[in-house]
């Protein structure tokens, strides 16, 4: 067996936790190192979303390095290496106008977009972290602090600035979400399960979308239903998330569903026969339900589907919109904050106020002096 069939051996056997649809490719680039690396994070635990960048990032740097040196990339990684990465990936558009020998080299970049690597360049400095992470996992020291390096991707940045783009570039706020259920109008499987996956998404805070597609059926607890004056008393359930991207190892987050959102997943769970494991999972098109987990993207390709049918643009919106569209519906009815977050699980006040503070501050009296 060849030291690329054997890599590629080695990969199937994180498979199930790391999706890779580059496997064989993959093998050839990464060493025999990088894949004990990813193998013992996977035996750490480590986020499955956090596995995939860093593989990505990994990979793509493997590449960058074969392509602008002839080399596989070294540990520790010198200077100059660092240096000639930031000078491939940041430069400025106008100067390559006059200068095509400015930032990448052409035979790099081409090499890099036949392989299909190539990619836009506001994710630098998350591969330079990346690079930097895994320098320390391996014992060594970089010279990611150096000021030299510093100091070239400030200029940088500032010769080449970017607007920081959201990841949805609408948030899927009361209304819109209105519209995107609206188009789950049948007792088919495909509307009842999409239904639920729309409305538990959003009531719980805005959930992730591969906190979404994990969920499973052991997470769920029924509480006791909620006493509403004047009308019968509204189901109530607890969502145990465990450990998410902001929790941190040691704590278990738990979010709460009440009312319609209960209702909508437990139609989808006696409609889909699903008495244990992964909650949300792949229905064919002969309408069987699968016994694996709905892919993470498809959360995606849902919300963007129901947009189409509901008579909006899908590029507008994405699984995340739900998650700012959450922060954003709660600042629209007046939820302060504190309370918003709690249920978000957002731990970054910062972070949050940037979704909830636009719609107060749209709508609050700052803007409407004259």
């Amino acid at each position: 067996m060849s030291a690329i069939d054997l890599r590629i051996q080695q990969l199937d056997t994180i498979a199930a936790v790391l999706p890779m649809e580059r496997r064989d490719e993959l093998a050839e680039l990464l060493t025999d190192q990088d894949i004990e690396t990813l193998r013992h994070l996977v035996n750490e635990g480590m986020g499955a979303n956090t596995l995939r960048a860093l593989t990505s990032d990994l990979a793509y740097l493997q590449a960058w390095s074969l392509a602008a040196t002839g080399r596989s990339l070294p540990w520790p990684a010198p200077e100059a290496l660092l240096l000639k990465f930031v000078a491939h990936h940041l430069w400025d558009q106008e100067k390559r106008l006059t200068d095509p020998g400015h930032g990448m080299p052409a035979e790099v970049e081409d090499k890099l977009r036949l392989q299909g690597f190539l990619r836009a360049s506001d994710t630098v400095r998350r591969r330079l972290a990346t690079w930097s992470t895994l320098t320390k996992w391996r014992g060594l020291q970089g010279s990611f602090t150096s000021p030299a390096l510093k100091s070239a991707i400030r200029l940088a940045v500032r010769a080449t600035p970017r607007p920081k783009r959201r990841k949805s570039a609408k948030a899927v706020t009361g209304d819109v979400l209105s519209k995107l259920i609206g188009t789950c109008r049948t007792d088919s499987l495909r509307d009842v399960r999409d239904k639920a996956i729309l409305m538990v998404a959003f009531a719980s805070g805005g959930r992730r979308r591969s906190e979404v597609a994990g969920l499973r059926k052991e997470q769920l607890v029924m509480e006791a239903p909620i006493p509403v004056e004047g009308s019968a008393p509204l189901p109530s359930l607890s969502l145990h998330l465990g450990r998410t991207k902001t929790s941190g190892a040691d704590n278990q987050e738990t979010v709460y569903l009440t009312g319609r959102p209960v209702d909508a997943l437990s139609a989808w769970l006696e409609a889909g026969r699903i008495e244990s494991g992964s909650v949300f999972r792949a229905i064919d098109r002969w309408g069987n339900v699968s016994k694996r987990a709905l892919d993470p993207k498809a959360i995606n390709d849902i919300v963007k589907q129901r947009a189409a049918m509901a008579g909006l643009d899908p590029v507008e919106f994405s699984a995340h919109g739900l998650r700012s569209g959450y922060l954003t519906e709660a600042a629209n009815r007046g939820i302060p904050l504190p309370e918003a977050m709690e249920q978000s699980r957002h731990r970054s006040v910062q972070q949050a106020s940037e979704y909830y503070n636009s719609a107060t501050r749209r709508s609050g009296r700052a803007a409407r002096l004259l």
